[in-house]
């Protein structure tokens, strides 16, 4: 079974690109059938690697190894979800972490994230979820979890030809699980929580709070369960502001701040675009103001209008943060490149006529590591802002 290559696009596989798209493909032979792991080869017919392989999908190859002598059978799970795993444990990411996080690991398609004594996973690759039983033996055996649940309801999935699926397939998982992050504890959904339960890719983002909040009013922006908003309050602010679009999400902002004793935290229930331009327009100030908006642009098509929201609500934010203060911003789409995100808040600082000055780059969480090779890997991107 074996895929070959149009000429010069191996250079890009040669680079580190993990994922092959449709356009980037001379021939396959007709033994290649969806979800079989397929040999990659050049325009010279070269082993460049192996994959599994899709036909229905945009990305038709994704790499699992360029090792011609790597076989992909139980035992390669077994190693990369092992590696993946000594990683976590070696940054001291433990108790609340990524243990997979998909390519950037080996293991395309496959997500994995730990709550305490539980494991939630995601698969969105076809060839990965053939091996979905050996997948869950493997983590069952190596973190010996009390309970894995398969949150296998993503709508991409449907692009890959497979079904939606939720569901507890290993032990128990209970309605609610408590975490801890930093000084905080956070109760989990891990059954109908966003994504897997609950967004660990900004953990350590939360923890840098503690260097800015102290006796200062914040306003969190789109806080969803109120991650940064405890944090804050556990670090000394005046007072928080959580603004969220869901009074579902907002209910458990308010049980997480009870949970830590933290009574100086409000909630809004409001669209985050009208808020803003209300607030600026009755020149109210924060000494912190944290910007976390969903991914506007989910597609390429979808980048311009993203790009005028990001900027939109970038520049209201910058004039809503007091002389002196700071602002913390992000942008968790692919398609907003760190390049673009940079224009914008150029464009924003310009809008705003205050003076910005870059403090510190942020990412994801280390428990989410970045296949250099692989952009869309390194989807969150943030800075913190001194505004003037």
């Amino acid at each position: 079974m074996q895929v070959c290559l149009h000429r010069g696009e191996e250079q890009d596989l040669r680079n580190g690109s993990l994922w092959i798209y449709d356009n980037e493909i001379d021939w396959y032979d007709d033994t290649c059938r969806d979800g079989d792991v397929v040999e990659v080869l050049d325009s010279r017919r070269r082993f460049a690697a192996r994959g599994f392989f899709n036909s229905r999908s945009k990305i038709v190859v994704r790499v699992l190894t360029r090792d011609p002598a790597e076989q992909v059978d139980r035992a390669f799970f077994e190693r990369r979800i092992r590696t993946a795993w000594e990683y976590r444990q070696r940054i001291g990411l433990t108790d609340s972490c990524r243990v997979v996080f998909g390519d950037s690991d080996g293991l395309p398609g496959l997500t994995v994230d730990k709550f305490g004594d539980y494991l939630s996973f995601q698969i969105v690759s076809l060839g990965l979820e053939r091996y979905k039983s050996d997948i869950v033996e493997i983590l069952a055996a190596l973190l010996s979890p009390k309970g894995i649940y398969e949150r296998n309801d993503l709508q991409v999935r449907e692009k890959e030809g497979l079904p939606l699926l939720t569901g507890c397939v290993y032990g128990e998982v209970p309605p609610e699980v408590e975490i801890r992050e930093h000084d905080a504890k956070m109760l989990v959904n891990i059954p109908t929580g966003q994504k897997t339960g609950h967004f660990l890719d900004q953990q350590e983002n939360r923890g840098l709070l503690q260097d800015y909040v102290r006796g200062k009013a914040v306003l969190d922006l789109c806080c969803c369960t109120g991650g940064f908003s405890v944090h804050a309050g556990l670090y000394g602010a005046a007072s928080v502001e959580a603004v969220d679009a869901s009074e579902q999400a907002l209910s458990l902002v308010r049980r997480n701040a009870a949970l830590n004793g933290v009574d100086c935290i409000g909630t809004v229930c409001g669209n985050v675009f009208d808020l803003v331009h209300q607030y600026c327009d009755e020149g109210r100030r924060y000494g912190v103001v944290i910007l976390d908006p969903p991914a506007f642009a989910k597609s390429r098509r979808a980048l311009d209008g993203a790009y005028k929201g990001y900027r939109e609500l970038n520049y209201r934010c910058m004039k809503l943060v007091e002389p002196g203060g700071i602002m913390l911003t992000f942008s968790c789409s692919r398609f907003m490149t760190r390049e673009l995100f940079l224009q914008m808040l150029r464009e924003a600082a310009a809008d705003s006529g205050r003076q910005v000055r870059l403090i510190q780059e942020l990412m994801q969480s280390r428990d989410h590591p970045a296949a250099i090779g692989e952009p869309s890997a390194l989807y969150l991107k943030g800075w913190v802002l001194s505004i003037g």
